[in-house]
């Protein structure tokens, strides 16, 4: 039997955590190898490079820095094309539209059979956009060798819309708006907003890329929603939060919403009213420090108005814990088409009801 081989290129907010979890969780996903690409040696990522190749992931890079890296106490088992070429899924992780250049330039060249290739976030284009328990049933793994496993903001929208509005049709959105309001920096990262940034509405139809990400991952269903969004950058480090006003055709109450939140997997609520509180109990519950729910909705903001038709509230953007399940429950589907949702078992003890 082949080997089972997954490859991730970058070691950025999601790669690292991905290589992180892959090369934990080796054994119970059924991976044989777990390999990743890196581009720059650098005294700065050492630490974290030397920590992923004791837990087993084995580092690539270009010929023409094999010797930096060495030279820096890294050592290096396969060359950039090389670790493409032999993995059976590859997950690129490099920053915005730099996935979409790699399809082009290296992917194209090794698509075959029981091969499957993914991007993070915003890579429109790269594939079929993806997100665990929303369009399962679009995605074929045989057939959809390319796919986009969408960010950690149209997670969190697109679960929003499924436990609010679609669960009583995939007609009984009239219209959603929403405001992302996101994070200045990542946690890693030594940089910060002083104040309040709002973003510019580029797109005459949806606002921002997020209504219209999360309109392309239903189109993929053949699903038509009425989508705008808004964002805004404010100066923390924890999560994004994600404001939404939905009118439905079909009444529903708060009551109604939150038994359903507490039923499905994936879905979680919480009291507490802090992004830095919600963020805190991933740290101290979670996986490497993350909720791996798609999205947590904010109580005590839940308000259904309009004789039940219309529903607003707050949700939290569980950091990337969102786009991370889904990136392995896509590399269970590509290694493991038949049992690929027992596997997934290993992460339910990281779903929590409630934060």
């Amino acid at each position: 039997m082949a080997q089972k081989i997954v490859h991730i290129v970058g070691t950025g907010t999601i790669g690292e955590p991905l290589i992180h979890l892959f090369a934990d969780k080796r054994e119970e996903l059924g991976i044989d190898e777990v390999t990743f690409n890196k581009r720059t040696p650098q005294f700065t990522d050492r630490s974290k490079i030397q920590d992923l190749l004791r837990r087993g992931a084995k580092l690539a890079c270009g010929e023409n820095v094999k010797a930096d890296f060495e030279n820096l106490g890294m050592e290096v088992s396969y060359e950039t094309e090389e670790a493409i070429e032999r993995a059976t899924v590859v997950i690129d992780c490099t920053p915005s539209g730099v996935g979409v250049a790699n399809k082009q330039n290296f992917y194209e060249k090794y698509d075959r059979p029981g091969k499957g290739f993914m991007a993070q976030g915003s890579e429109f284009g790269f594939g079929k956009p993806y997100c665990r328990w929303v369009n399962e049933d679009a995605i074929d793994p045989a057939e959809d060798r390319f796919v986009q496993i969408v960010s950690c903001n149209t997670h969190n929208m697109s679960a929003i819309i499924n436990a609010i509005a679609l669960r009583h049709g995939e007609d009984n959105l009239v219209e959603g708006n929403f405001n992302c309001i996101r994070r200045g920096s990542d946690v890693y990262e030594d940089k910060n907003i002083g104040a309040p940034e709002v973003g510019s509405h580029k797109d005459g139809a949806f606002g921002t890329h997020h209504a219209r990400d999360v309109w392309h991952l239903y189109q993929t269903q053949d699903i038509d929603l009425k989508l705008f969004s808004t964002a805004m950058k404010v100066p923390t480090q924890y999560m994004h939060t994600l404001y939404f006003d939905m009118r439905l055709k079909q009444a529903t109450t708060e009551e109604e919403i939150v038994a359903h939140f507490h039923e499905h997997p994936g879905l979680s609520t919480t009291y507490k009213k802090s992004a830095n509180s919600v963020f805190a109990f991933g740290r101290d519950h979670g996986y490497m420090g993350r909720i791996l729910n798609q999205t947590v909705l904010a109580h005590n903001t839940l308000k259904v108005l309009e004789d039940g038709k219309r529903v607003v509230g707050y949700c939290f953007t569980p950091q990337d814990g969102n786009s991370l399940l889904s990136s392995v429950a896509m590399t269970m589907r590509y290694l493991y088409p038949d049992d690929w949702e027992s596997r997934m078992g290993t992460f339910d003890q990281y779903l929590f009801d409630e934060v």
